[in-house]
């Protein structure tokens, strides 16, 4: 068993090397293994040595309380230490999948409470639990933050980006190993990062191809399950094998896409048009304000008088008019538009219009 899963290696090796799609992707950049995943960490902590800009809010008094109280520093019941060089913050993280005790990742810290800013403060020992409740890391370290700001006596204030978060690169230590099911079982199961029935043949096509038949199966329009070693070592070899497979996937749903707050407009290669016939104009108003002088006759007393005096022109512009044949392209609907000048707002009561009349045929998805 041990020397065809060798034998199986080579020969996908040698494939891989020989013969390269133009179009393909890589099996990475298509699918990740089912359970190997990231986890999310949170925690709450304090963040100190600011210069005046911390908060006064209630739970950083208390929590600053039970600090010093941890280092043996006893305060009054009825004293408030409060101050403004610290501040509450929450703490998340991405632990990845696989990392190892004594690792480090980066975090991101952010004010919870009214802190102005937290420029040149210090996060302390703070730690970072998972879904389960358990802490898998802990943070500390001082803060990198891109963004500052001032205010005046008068209370005028200037800020520039986001003060009130910062970054600690490498800033939390993994305490705990998350377990995974990637070395369990005789086979392993790759989800595709967009679900599609046809690029899910494709992938199970290509490892037959490579590595022998019935050795992987289609589950569904997302996962392909692929007979694996149990050894640790053959099957961390195995994956590097399959994630560097060539593979061409499937041309998308046909996709128009409107930001109708920026007027970017995304038009997939497989929009086609019936055939329709659009008619474009635009009406320009203008208003202009002049002032006529009435002069009164001579030695007749009467007083210069102004009048207003409101013109107004309305100019309907020339209205264009283009046709799309059967089975129009992305390419003739860029021309068509372009030639008669469509702004974006245009554009996009041109495609809704196409759309209402059944003549678009794509999905027409605004965001």
């Amino acid at each position: 068993m041990k020397r065809f899963w060798i034998t199986a290696l080579l020969l996908s090796l040698i494939s891989t090397t020989i013969s390269t799609t133009v179009l393909a992707e890589r099996l990475k950049d298509l699918t990740t293994v089912a359970g190997v995943r990231g986890n999310q960490l949170v925690g709450y902590g304090l963040v100190v040595g600011l210069d005046g800009t911390g908060d006064k809010t209630s739970f950083t008094s208390a929590t600053f309380r039970n600090m010093l109280n941890n280092f043996g520093v006893a305060i009054p019941a009825n004293i408030n230490p409060s101050s403004k060089n610290i501040a509450a913050v929450a703490v998340h993280a991405d632990l990845p999948p696989f990392a190892k005790p004594g690792q480090v990742i980066d975090i991101t810290v952010s004010s919870i409470g009214d802190a102005k800013s937290l420029r040149g403060g210090s996060l302390i020992m703070a730690p970072l639990k998972g879904a389960d409740g358990q802490v898998y890391a802990v943070a500390q370290g001082n803060m990198v933050v891109s963004g500052f700001g001032v205010q005046g006596a008068d209370g005028s204030r200037l800020s520039l980006n986001v003060p009130s978060v910062g970054r600690i690169p490498g800033g939390a230590t993994v305490e705990r190993t998350v377990p995974n099911a990637f070395g369990q079982g005789d086979s392993l199961v790759l989800n595709l990062n967009h679900p599609d029935f046809t690029t899910s043949r494709r992938v199970a096509e290509q490892i037959n191809s490579l590595l022998g038949p019935n050795m992987a199966q289609a589950l569904d329009a997302t996962s392909i399950r692929v007979a694996a070693p149990r050894d640790p070592s053959q099957r961390v070899s195995f994956v590097s094998v399959l994630e560097n497979l060539q593979v061409q996937p499937a041309q998308e749903v046909a996709k128009v896409i409107i930001n109708s707050r920026t007027g970017t407009i995304i038009i997939g290669q497989n929009v086609r048009v019936s055939p329709v016939a659009i008619t474009h104009g635009g009406m320009t108003v203008a208003i202009t304000e002049d002032l006529d002088v009435n002069q009164p006759e001579a030695l007749s007393g009467g007083e210069t008088v102004v009048t207003p005096r409101t013109g107004i022109e309305v100019d309907e512009g020339s209205g264009h008019m283009f046709e799309f044949s059967p089975g129009a392209s992305l390419q003739d609907i860029v021309e068509a538009v372009n030639q008669v000048g469509a702004a974006p707002g245009d554009l996009m009561a041109i495609l809704e219009a196409l759309r209402q009349a059944g003549a678009l045929k794509a999905e027409l998805i605004v965001i």
